[in-house]
Parts: C-alpha cells; sequence; structure tokens
C-alpha cells in the first residue's frame, strides 16, 4: 500500500508492504518554494512547529481519503441505491438531495440479463422538456456524468433522439441518440464550472421522441488533490503558433472525447477513484510497428505532481514507446496517434507521462509532437533535477484548435543528442472539446419576446429573398434564350484589394473578402443551378470532407464537374482561392482544366472539365470498371508525371503539387491521365530549396522528411508519386488497417518485398502475366527511388518521367537489359525514347501578387477547414 510521511522541510512517500519482510522505499517531496513552480499549493510555515505539523497531517489524511463534497450520484427510473465502485447511486424516486420535473416515468429492464449492471436495469424517460434539479453548495469546476443504456423495455430506448443542456446555459448534447451502443452503456463525461444555487440538466425530445437517462452524476472536482483542470494553458494552433496562455478555460464546459490508458489494457470506471473509463490505444495507433509496450512495474513514486486522481496507477505503470528492434524501420522515426475529432474546434488535451522505460535517470530527451506543426522537448527530470528516482508521473497540459481535417495527431520521437539514447515514449492521453456557451434559454420567460424577434427577423428576411429574385429575373430577361451569361476568356489573373458584391466571406471565416480573382471564371450560381438541375443528388458523383462533386450540362452543351462546398459553412477559402489562382493560370493535357468558379450567396463552388472515367483508384482495387491492362497503367502513371513534371519545371512558377494521391489523378474517356485537386499546392521560387510550411497531405502518401521538418520541396511530391506507382501496381491503397501489421503501409511493404526479392509476389494477380521482367525491374526500382527517405536522394519528376517511359518501351520490346543499367548510363541511350519535353502554357505568367498569394495562404487564413484538400486516411474525393 502507498503511505505519507510528513515532516518540516520535506514530505516523503513511502511505499509499504504489509508482510513482514517489507522494507520503506523512501523518496523526498520537493520543498515549498519548488512546490510554487509545479503550481501546487504552497504550504505556508507555522511559528509553532506543533501547528505547523497537524496542519500538514490534515493535509496528508485529506489526500489519502478524500471524500467528494457536493456530490450527487442518481440512479434514474428506481427507488433502490446501487453500489458501483466506490460510489452508491441513489434512486431518484426516494432521494431528498434532488428533484425531476414532470412529466416523466420510469421504465424497467425487461430481459434481466445476467450480465447487465444493476445500475442500468432501470431509466428515466422525459416525452416533454423536463429537467432534474441539483443543490450546489460550492462554486468551482464540478464533473457531471450522464449515463445512457438502451434495455429492452416497454419503450424502445433505441429510437430516442433528444438534446440535453444546462441552466448556465451549455448544449451538452445535440441531436443525440444510443442506436450504435451495440448493448453497452454510454456515458459522457462534462467538466463545467458551477456556482452555488440552482443547477439543471434539461432533456428535451426531438419533435415526435422522447429523450431518457440511466443514471447521473455531478460532484465537485476543484478540491481534488493534483486533478482539476487549469484555467489557462499553452495554446496550438493548426499551423503550430503558440501563444504563452490561453485564458479563460473555466467558463467553459469540456466534454471528454478520449481517455486512453498508452500500452495498458481497458480500465473500467470501478478501478478509477473518478469513476472514469480508459481505453486500450491500439486502435488509434498509425503504424503499430513503431510501438511496442513496456511495463507493468509495481511501483510509482508520487512527487506532487500528479496523483490518483489525475490518472490511476494503472495508467502510469504501462506504455508504449519506440521499438528500436525493428529492422524495417529507419533510426529516426515517430510514434503516432491518430484520433478523430470535431473539426474547427478547440481541445483541452493532456498529455501523461512516466519514466518505465529507461534504466536510470537522466538517459534520454524527447520530443512530444501535436499535429506535427508543434514540438515540445520532454525532460522527465527538469526542473526535478535534484530527484534521483525513475518511475514519477507528471503531466503537460495544452489547448489545441484542430483544423478541418477531423483528425488530432499525437506523436512523440527522439531527440537526436550525443551520448543519449534514442527513445520517446507515452503513458496516457486526454482529450476533451471545449464548448462555448450556447446562449439557449432553458426557461420560458424569454419565448415572447423571441418570437417577437424572430418573427420581425423573419419579415426582413422575406423581403431580401424577394428582392433578390426579382434582380434575377430583370436580369436574365435582357438575355437572349440558350446565351451563355458568361465568356469563358482566360484573361490575367487580377488580385486587388476588396471584391466584387458577389464574392463576399460567409459569416464566421474570419478572412478577409475574396479577392477579385480571374473574373472572366465567374459563373452565375443560377447558371450552376441549371447544370446540376438545382444540385439533383441523382448527379452526385463524388463525396469527401468538402462536401459533394455533381455531373452538370452547362447550357452550351458543355459536360462539367460542380464541386460545391457545404453550403454557407464558410470553410476552405484558402483552397478555393489556391485551386482558381492555380488552374485559371497553367494548362496543360495532363492537368485537369477550370471551367469556372462561383462565390455567391455565401457558395464556394468550383466547376471543372468533366473527367468520364473518374479517379484512378476507381480502376484499381474495389471497383466495378474493367481491370486496366499494365501498358495502360504504365501510360496513366507517364501522363500523371508529364503533369507533375510541368508543375515542378515547366510552369512559370515552381509549383508543388503537396496532395498527390491515386484520387487526385483523374482519366478522361479515352484513359488520358490528368493530375488534380490543386487546393493544397504551394509556390516557390527557383532560388529557394525548400518552402517552411505546415504539415498538410494524405496518411500512407505523406513524404516522412517533409512531415518531420516541415520543410516542403519538389521531392515530396515525388515520394508521394512513389506510393501511387506501388498502388498502381499492386491495386492495394496506400493505407489498409485490415492487413497484418507489416502490410498495413504500403510503402514500407513493397520495399521490404522488393529488398527480399519478393515483388513479384504483391503484384496485382490480373495483370501479372502480363508484365515482361524487365519492365516490372524498371518500374520497381523508379518506384524505390521516389520512396528513399532522404529527398536529395530523390530522382526529379523528369527523371522518374524517363524511366517510366522506358519502361513502357521495355514491355512493348521486350527488350533484355543488364541489371546495372538504369536511366542515368550511357547504356540507356541506345533505346530511342520520346524527348521530356514541357508543354506550352496557353495563359499569362502569374504576377508577383498572385505568387505572393499562394505563399501566404497557409498563414492567412491559418483557422478555416480545408474543404476543398484534407489529411486522412485513405479519403475519396
Amino acid at each position: 500500500m502507498l503511505t505519507r510521511v510528513f515532516s518540516e522541510k520535506w514530505i516523503s512517500y513511502k511505499h509499504l508492504s504489509t508482510t513482514k519482510s517489507s522494507k520503506f522505499t523512501e523518496i523526498s517531496f520537493p520543498p515549498p518554494e519548488f512546490m510554487a513552480k509545479i503550481q501546487t499549493k504552497k504550504v505556508l510555515k507555522s511559528s509553532s512547529p506543533l501547528i505547523f505539523l497537524v496542519h500538514l497531517l490534515s493535509v496528508g489524511l485529506t489526500c489519502a481519503a478524500y471524500s467528494l463534497p457536493d456530490k450527487y450520484f442518481i440512479n434514474c427510473g428506481s427507488d433502490t441505491d446501487v453500489n458501483s465502485g466506490n460510489r452508491t447511486f441513489r434512486g431518484d424516486l426516494n432521494s431528498y438531495s434532488i428533484s425531476f420535473s414532470k412529466p416523466s416515468y420510469p421504465v424497467k429492464n425487461s430481459s434481466q440479463l445476467p450480465d447487465t449492471l444493476a445500475l442500468y436495469q432501470t431509466a428515466r424517460v422525459f416525452d416533454q422538456s423536463s429537467h432534474y434539479e441539483f443543490d450546489i453548495s460550492s462554486d468551482g469546476t464540478h464533473l457531471v456524468r450522464l449515463h445512457f443504456f438502451a434495455f429492452s423495455s416497454a419503450k424502445n430506448l433505441y429510437k430516442a433522439v433528444f438534446n440535453v443542456s444546462t441552466s448556465h446555459p451549455f448544449l451538452l448534447l445535440h441531436n443525440f441518440n444510443v442506436q450504435n451502443s451495440s448493448q453497452s452503456p454510454v456515458i459522457k463525461d462534462f467538466f463545467l464550472s458551477i456556482t452555488q444555487g440552482k443547477f439543471c440538466v434539461y432533456f428535451r425530445p426531438q419533435e415526435s421522441s422522447f429523450a431518457f437517462v440511466s443514471a447521473i452524476e455531478v460532484f465537485l472536482v476543484d478540491p481534488l488533490p493534483l486533478s482539476s483542470i487549469p484555467d489557462n494553458g499553452p495554446h496550438v494552433s493548426p499551423i503550430g503558433t503558440k501563444t504563452n496562455s490561453y485564458p479563460g478555460i473555466h467558463p467553459k464546459a469540456l466534454q471528454t472525447i478520449y481517455r486512453i490508458n498508452v500500452g495498458g489494457p481497458m480500465i473500467s470506471q470501478e478501478n478509477d477513484t473518478l469513476g472514469r473509463n480508459w481505453i486500450p490505444d491500439d486502435r488509434y495507433l498509425y503504424n503499430p510497428d513503431t510501438a511496442k509496450i513496456v511495463g507493468p512495474i509495481a511501483n510509482l513514486y508520487y512527487l506532487g505532481i500528479a496523483s490518483e486522481y489525475t490518472a490511476p496507477d494503472s495508467v502510469y505503470q504501462t506504455a508504449e514507446h519506440m521499438n528500436k528492434n525493428n529492422s524495417r524501420l529507419s533510426n529516426n522515426f515517430n510514434i503516432t496517434w491518430c484520433l478523430k475529432v470535431s473539426k474547427n474546434a478547440r481541445h483541452f488535451v493532456r498529455v501523461h507521462f512516466c519514466d518505465i522505460v529507461s534504466p536510470s535517470p537522466n538517459v534520454f530527451k524527447f520530443f512530444l509532437y501535436i499535429d506535427a506543426t508543434y514540438s515540445k522537448e520532454i525532460d522527465p527530470y527538469h526542473p526535478y533535477t535534484d530527484i534521483s528516482h525513475i518511475a514519477t508521473p507528471f503531466y503537460f497540459d495544452f489547448v489545441v484548435d484542430s483544423n478541418d481535417r477531423g483528425i488530432m495527431n499525437i506523436s512523440v520521437g527522439p531527440k537526436a543528442e550525443a551520448g543519449s539514447e534514442r527513445d520517446a515514449y507515452l503513458n496516457g492521453l486526454e482529450i476533451m472539446e471545449i464548448m462555448e456557451k450556447s446562449g439557449t434559454v432553458n426557461g420560458h420567460k424569454k419565448k415572447h419576446v423571441m418570437v417577437v424577434v424572430g418573427s420581425v427577423l423573419g419579415g426582413l428576411l422575406l423581403i431580401c429573398i424577394l428582392a433578390v429574385v426579382l434582380f434575377f429575373v430583370l436580369t436574365y430577361r435582357k438575355q437572349k434564350p440558350g446565351e451563355f451569361p458568361l465568356a469563358l476568356d482566360w484573361s490575367p489573373l487580377h488580385v486587388r484589394g476588396g471584391g466584387s458584391s458577389h464574392g463576399k466571406v460567409p459569416e464566421g471565416t474570419g478572412g478577409s473578402p475574396m479577392p477579385n480573382v480571374n473574373l472572366g471564371l465567374k459563373i452565375p450560381f443560377v447558371e450552376i443551378q441549371f447544370a446540376t438541375h438545382n444540385f439533383d443528388r441523382k448527379l452526385v458523383i463524388g463525396k469527401g470532407g468538402f462536401g459533394n462533386v455533381y455531373k452538370g450540362t452547362l447550357r452550351n452543351g458543355m459536360k462539367v464537374a460542380v464541386k460545391r462546398s457545404e453550403p454557407g459553412s464558410g470553410q476552405g477559402l484558402s483552397e478555393f482561392q489556391t485551386e482558381i489562382i492555380v488552374l485559371s493560370k497553367i494548362r496543360h493535357r495532363h492537368l485537369v482544366s477550370l471551367i469556372g468558379y462561383c462565390d455567391e450567396r455565401s457558395e464556394m463552388i468550383l466547376v471543372y472539365e468533366f473527367m468520364e472515367k473518374g479517379t484512378l483508384r476507381d480502376h484499381l482495387y474495389k471497383s466495378k470498371s474493367p481491370c486496366l491492362s499494365w501498358i495502360q497503367r504504365l501510360e496513366i502513371c507517364i501522363g500523371a508525371a508529364r503533369g507533375l513534371h510541368y508543375l515542378h519545371e515547366g510552369s512559370a512558377g515552381r509549383i508543388i503539387h503537396r496532395d498527390v494521391k491515386s484520387t487526385n489523378i483523374l482519366l478522361d474517356k479515352n484513359h488520358v491521365a490528368k493530375v488534380a485537386d490543386f487546393g493544397l499546392s504551394r509556390l516557390g521560387t527557383r532560388d529557394e530549396n525548400h518552402v517552411s510550411t505546415a504539415v498538410k497531405g494524405t496518411f500512407g502518401y505523406l513524404d516522412p522528411e517533409y512531415f518531420q521538418s516541415q520543410q516542403l520541396t519538389e521531392k515530396s511530391d515525388v515520394y508521394s508519386f512513389g506510393v501511387v506507382l506501388f498502388e498502381v501496381l499492386c491495386a492495394r491503397p496506400a493505407i489498409n488497417a485490415s492487413l497484418p501489421r507489416e502490410q498495413v503501409n504500403l510503402a514500407d511493404w513493397a520495399l521490404l518485398c522488393k529488398n527480399k526479392g519478393l515483388i513479384e509476389e504483391i503484384v496485382d494477380p490480373l495483370i501479372k502475366v502480363q508484365i515482361s521482367p524487365n519492365s516490372l525491374r524498371k518500374y520497381a526500382e523508379t518506384a524505390e527511388k521516389c520512396l528513399r527517405d532522404d529527398g536529395d536522394d530523390r530522382p526529379t519528376m523528369g527523371d522518374v518521367l524517363w524511366d517510366l517511359e522506358y519502361a513502357l518501351q521495355l514491355q512493348q520490346t521486350a527488350r533484355t537489359r543488364e541489371p546495372h543499367e538504369d536511366s542515368t548510363n550511357d547504356a540507356s541511350s541506345a533505346l530511342p525514347l520520346p524527348n521530356v519535353r514541357r508543354f506550352p502554357s496557353y495563359s499569362a505568367s502569374m504576377n508577383e501578387v498572385d505568387m505572393q498569394l499562394l505563399r501566404d495562404q497557409d498563414n492567412s487564413i491559418s483557422s478555416e477547414s480545408k474543404v476543398f484538400s484534407q489529411l486522412g486516411i485513405a479519403d475519396a474525393r
């Protein structure tokens, strides 16, 4: 067991076994001046040693056997008290400390399954808006935990759809239901700052539905030793910038999204002091091969930096650390956890550490990365340099703004330091979404006022709509029937301050009005409605995080693809501008053409030439399309390489695509490949070696050197294209989590097979007999060179294009070639190949204003959701 011993200058913790042969293991607690540094309460010395000792003993006893104040544990819909862990849930039918409004009624579990917890045998159902009321006697942060369990009863609880809010006011749950609970309780945790007085939790059924709740917990957490949420913390934005502190966390509500026991098993609420559930980390590891479990260990040394209320011992007694024994991994890699979070939301993140990896203190330091845009050096023994013990729990808190991808990446990686080991570890992780006050009125006091205000606003809105409709009727009546109302000329791009009346930024984007870009390409919204039959769902040909892609036909008969962001979302303005700027200035046979765009009515719509055969990935796997032959695949790769080579070398600027993948290579009716989706593209200059920018792209295709250094070059596109080459050869996705560990990442798996001489075993069986050995050898060598760790060792896209054309010639001529020959020696000159040439641009060069706007895209509108480009595993767009 764990005991605490107090003295005037030091506080010591001793691990005491109950056996006779046990010995004390003593460690010293830092003095008061050190305690101030770690934000714990300083104990002031008394002039009387006796009084001081009594005071310390009282603190110690409080820590050892803490009793939760202001605690409510409610078993809803029941008159029976139920014990769960260290808590007793009182039946709400016989509890005098709380009240609930009517109409409501209890329901009971009719199945009485033996494995059903006693707490979930009953529930309270609300057919109308109702609430529970609690008396709060102490100001401070409270944990509000709601339990929902859909058991079998006369009322089908799976059909319940409702909102849950509080009297402060916060909207905790919106359109909530438990349809996907799989016969398991759904538990929602919230941290709220609650003041003295009445506190209500409201349950509001959606129309024609009802609400229910199985159990409720409300208790104060502020006095708990080293467990409460701070009021501020380091602020991490999507582009990695950090302010000294993000203030004002306490007035907001925090909803627990993840509570993860890294490297350890599930920890149920019965085994946690605060009744929390901790889940294993396996499903969130991006590459399981990078991580190795260590622990559990027997003893921990609590030095006031963390406590059992911060996290259970079980969290700190296990960890994941770098799997340095895996020969397939380089010497410098990170362990990354990928977690789905709300897009463009603010999150409170707590990372837990405890050095159970090192054989002795001060063996190594390492880095913590958040979204690959922010890093923090972790030194487990600073500022605790006078402490000689390993296995000391500690943690760090951050406020992290998520981006539009809806994925948060937490990584740990080694620090290259002479004389130290290269290792990194993580023990636990918590992510909570920060919720602003909803501004809703929970009672009926202001209902009449809101009705009046709503009526007035509704009338004004109706007048505005009628005025707009009248304007368009009068405008288009002047045009001849069937006449297309804009000239599709490729006039020079103009970027000026302000913008047209149609180019306003939707409310809430936080950006400046969209520049008045290339008015010659602007298409009225009514014409896009006409082309898509008012966005008929039958015409949807694609869907992604940005919204839908529709097949359309303009009035002049041109077939087009219409990419429309979610109407009124105000997200993706940066990518929207980039796409227009890049595509309106470059024309190439192997780059998709932009027909026009629309930014009226808070819309962001791009209109492209229609590509009849869809994406390259559509023809590789899980597709009903006819199988592409090997020669067709080579020609498609050559076409895409030509497009990328033109971006890198042939265009007026130096354009890096930054999101090369099989879903961004489109095929026309003749299977001619065209590179698409330039929302993440960056423009550099010929004099720059790299562009320093936040990491963006798609998992599985992302250049690891770019990921680590945040320095973008053309070689990052080359790496991504190398993944596409193996994807074409093997007909499988870049990431497939359903495969064995060593096969999850296609790039790693393909390189491993090639190095073992087994490349033929992973070739698509449908084309295996078609490929000549020499063509396969040259193709695989080309892909391997693209995937080299060091960007300087990778070929240029011009070299890649040459090698692919040579592989095609080898296939067509079946010429035998010596193994030592490649695209860099004179032997290859024996076979004439078409010249690698630049395709001419049919538009004016980009001016300096355009180039600067592209360079600044990541920084100018950093908080916006990247609708037209997104980071995610196997996201087809």
